[in-house]
């Protein structure tokens, strides 16, 4: 098990050892054999010492800050003033073109867009095993998410209050997860999503009704600009 002394050079190990997989290889005029040139691991090495700078930074910063942090940290170029707006802007408008007629809302909140699924349509009632009718909407979105890579991607889940908190709060996860992994096999970089489960916790209509359980029952996905530290 690592100690939180040991995690940051295990961090700093696993993104050079990540970084030094994608190196350029070149042969050795000697022995003629394959090695790594010296300028592709001297810039794996700088990605990973960037990368562990920004998880060092990042260590008393909220769950999405610390994110942030370690993307710009490992290369990712944050927006800055108004290119922020624009490219949430951008971004919105071609989520809504994709989305129409899917039952999964776009909303905007400030800089951020909530992308709203509900439960009838991803999931079977008691089941986080994603439906596989969802799968060409998800698809669509995956699109948007890879087009517009500067952005946290919030993936949360939620229940109505059917049930025990601890079994509610469990599936949430497990559905919201669900998700993620989708995201991740069709190509969106994991290290923007954050995964969490609400559980009964934050209901947008009333458990007293069927038709309010049902709008509680969802996933979102919550898109943070990532910006840069002014």
């Amino acid at each position: 098990m690592l100690t939180t002394r040991k995690l940051p050079v295990a961090l700093l190990a696993a993104a050079v050892a990540l970084s030094l997989g994608g190196c350029e290889k070149v042969l050795d005029p000697y022995t003629g054999q394959e090695k790594t040139s010296n300028t592709s691991k001297n810039s794996a090495i700088g990605a990973g010492i960037g990368a562990l700078v920004g998880y060092l930074s990042a260590r008393d910063k909220s769950r999405r800050d610390k994110r942030k942090a370690i993307l710009i940290g490992a290369g990712v170029g944050g927006l800055t003033g108004a290119a922020v707006g624009s490219y949430m802007d951008k971004q919105e408008d071609e989520l809504r073109q994709q989305l129409q007629g899917t039952g999964v809302s776009v909303t905007r909140s400030g800089d951020e867009l909530i992308l709203n699924m509900p439960g009838n349509i991803t999931f079977a009632t008691d089941s986080s095993a994603l439906n596989p009718s969802f799968h060409e909407v998800l698809n669509s979105v995956v699109l948007i998410l890879k087009k517009f890579d500067k952005t946290l991607i919030e993936v949360a889940g939620h229940t109505d209050s059917t049930g025990s908190r601890e079994y509610n709060k469990k599936l949430s996860w497990q559905r919201a997860q669900s998700v993620a992994n989708y995201l991740v096999d069709q190509g969106v970089d994991s290290q923007r999503i954050i995964t969490v489960g609400h559980g009964e916790e934050r209901p947008i209509a009333s458990n007293k009704t069927a038709e309010g359980r049902q709008q509680n029952r969802r996933v979102e996905l919550t898109l943070i600009p990532i910006k840069a530290e002014q």
